[in-house]
């Protein structure tokens, strides 16, 4: 018998194949295959966030397509009114002034900008700095339930959330096309270390997003985009290469944005943040970085801490009828931790089940049971102990 030739597990910058890649990109997206969608734009699909919203008891539709758009489809789609009332973004964007204000030397830099650019304006870890600023903006943003379909609809459930604010100001210059975290903040040199199924799998670990808090006209500089880039295997060593970047130059796409509107693609799309070609129109975007619960996320998020602070206004909220049994399970999944582990199983026993209760369990019973501010702190506190060693 003949044996089984083994296949190839490891790819050096000498592997990557321009030719190959322009096979993966000059694939077109077929809006038969996503009938939900209102249009494709340059191969960008486009959803109507009304449309969801009215269908919520249907979402698993929505979220199959959102899924296969991800995984073999464009790798990119786009909500329009991803938040029904502008208010919300208006509001959130005060926030973000505020934490602009306060801020001195923090937030410098842009990971695929020019050493030494700073026209692209940074708020780093604005989730908790939000939530620390105004508790009930905080609940307002992220209780959207739409934003918890499509997160889920790529990492299932209990993902953690990151954010980070982008500003570009006029004649802020464009990125280097690039991919994203895990992988895509490596060089090629580190991630060649790394065999090729889990840098095909690290794109399954995260998925990508930007709220537009302003609108962003083509001139503005919206996310540039390059469907079906993430389709390429070798992707997260081969964009650093001048000639993969060239190629996304000259056949990268834009789509225009509204304020509260959503994009949202896969990290290992290749994309990059657009030049603001404007004289006196600063774009501004929350960028979400959502995380699976199998993954560790870019920034630390102190999660009990954020519960601390929201729990006063969620629990009036929640029991005044301002929050939906929807907008709750939303709210306490993007600031909660949904996963039993790491813990201490010696002092934190998977009593009852498999794994010990979690944070966002706690969260949800104690909004359930109306339990006050300062009883839930004390079992807060307890659940941390527990899982210290």
């Amino acid at each position: 018998m003949r044996a089984l030739q083994t296949p190839k597990t490891y790819y050096s910058t000498k592997d990557c194949d321009l030719d190959e890649f322009s096979l993966f990109c000059s694939a077109s997206t077929s809006a038969e295959h996503y009938p939900l969608a209102s249009q494709v734009i340059s191969n960008v699909l486009v959803y109507q966030g009304d449309d969801i919203r009215k269908n919520l008891s249907e979402v698993r539709d929505y979220q199959a397509e959102f899924a296969h758009a991800l995984l073999t489809g464009p790798g990119v789609f786009v909500i329009k009114n991803f938040y029904d009332d502008t208010s919300v973004i208006d509001k959130m964007s005060e926030v973000f002034e505020q934490i602009l204000k306060s801020e001195s030397g923090f937030g410098a830099g842009d990971h695929f900008g020019e050493t030494g650019e700073l026209a692209n304006g940074r708020i780093w870890n604005v989730f908790q700095k939000s939530a620390d600023v105004s508790p009930d903006s905080f609940i307002h943003y992220y209780k959207n339930p739409l934003l918890l379909a499509v997160s889920e609809a790529w990492l299932g459930p209990h993902f953690q959330l990151t954010a980070q604010v982008n500003i570009v100001r006029p004649g802020g210059k464009a990125q280097v096309s690039h991919r994203d975290y895990h992988l895509g903040f490596q060089q090629p040199e580190e991630t060649s270390r790394y065999p090729i199924h889990i840098q095909q799998m690290s794109a399954m670990l995260t998925l990508q997003g930007a709220v537009a808090h302003t609108d962003m006209p083509l001139e503005s500089g919206p996310t540039k985009l390059l469907p079906f880039s993430h389709l390429y295997p070798l992707g997260y060593v081969a964009y650093h290469q001048k000639a993969f970047q060239a190629y996304f130059d000259a056949h990268c796409v834009q789509v225009p944005l509204e304020k509260g509107d959503a994009v949202f693609f896969n990290p290992a799309l290749f994309h990059a943040a657009g030049e603001n070609r404007t004289t006196d129109f600063h774009r501004c975007a929350n960028l979400l970085q959502v995380s699976s619960a199998f993954a560790k996320p870019m920034e630390t998020v102190d999660l009990a801490h954020i519960c601390r602070v929201l729990y006063p206004s969620l629990l009036t909220m929640w029991h005044s009828g301002q929050v939906s049994k929807e907008e709750k399970h939303a709210i306490a999944t993007a600031s909660s931790d949904g996963y039993s582990f790491p813990t201490n199983l010696d002092t934190d026993p998977p009593i009852g089940g498999l794994a010990p209760e979690t944070m966002e369990a706690l969260l949800i019973r104690a909004l359930d049971e109306k339990l006050d501010p300062a009883s839930f702190e004390i079992a807060l506190a307890q659940l941390k102990e527990k899982q210290r060693t």
